[in-house]
């Protein structure tokens, strides 16, 4: 059975290779609009699935489809972490990742990642899907990191326009979760999907997180 990935995103490429798998990749076209009163784990685990279902469709032969959806809440209490918070996607522009940069700034957030797998043989279709949560706590940069990290182009692809692994921005303080979750794919996660798909290769695994944790960077 080929393995899909419903996603262009480097950063996944890069993490799922790191499994030692072979895969190819299909980017499903939906529309990711957020529904009138859909709250953010609803949404982000709405779209996972029809990412998924999107490159099913285009299926005519057995295979496993992986499709991964990530989202950043930030609460209203500026001291607190909340699942119903204000959604973070990707900047637009300068201006307006300026303005998230701004508001993450010295605070946590949390970051949620919904991984779903489909297996779609002869006999229909399997579904196993997982929610990772990871609270991130930035470290107080100044208006002047915030403005050479935007100089670089590097926030506009990404959800809350940061990137934890940056290694010139280095925004992130602290977490607490997967690491990989944040760069956009757990890996246990989808280690532990693989497995209950009886994928080859991937046997033992963990109930929780094993992968790399993160080491707080030396501050600029």
């Amino acid at each position: 059975m080929n393995l899909i990935l419903a996603s262009s995103s480097p950063r996944r490429r890069e993490l799922l290779t790191a499994l030692g798998l072979t895969f190819t990749i299909i980017k499903p076209e939906i529309d990711e609009s957020l529904h009138p009163s859909e709250a953010p784990l609803d949404y982000v685990q709405r779209l996972s699935c029809e990412k998924a279902a999107a490159v099913v469709r285009m299926l005519d032969t057995p295979a496993a489809v992986l499709a991964a959806d990530t989202v950043v809440i930030l609460a209203a209490d500026t001291m607190g972490v909340a699942h119903d918070g204000a959604l973070l996607g990707k900047p637009a522009d300068a201006a307006e990742a300026q303005v998230m940069l701004r508001r993450l700034r010295a605070r946590p957030h949390l970051v949620c990642t919904s991984v779903t797998l489909a297996a779609v043989s002869a006999q229909g279709t399997r579904e196993i899907c997982e929610l990772t949560q990871t609270v991130v706590h930035m470290r107080d940069y100044s208006d002047a990191e915030i403005n050479a990290y935007i100089a670089t182009g590097d926030p506009f692809d990404k959800a809350g326009g940061y990137a934890i692994q940056h290694e010139g921005f280095r925004p992130v303080a602290r977490i607490d979760g997967c690491y990989p979750n944040v760069v956009g794919l757990p890996v246990c996660a989808v280690k532990r999907g693989l497995a209950a798909l009886g994928w080859q290769g991937i046997t033992f695994v963990a109930q929780g997180c094993d992968c790399t944790p993160y080491k707080q960077p030396p501050q600029p």
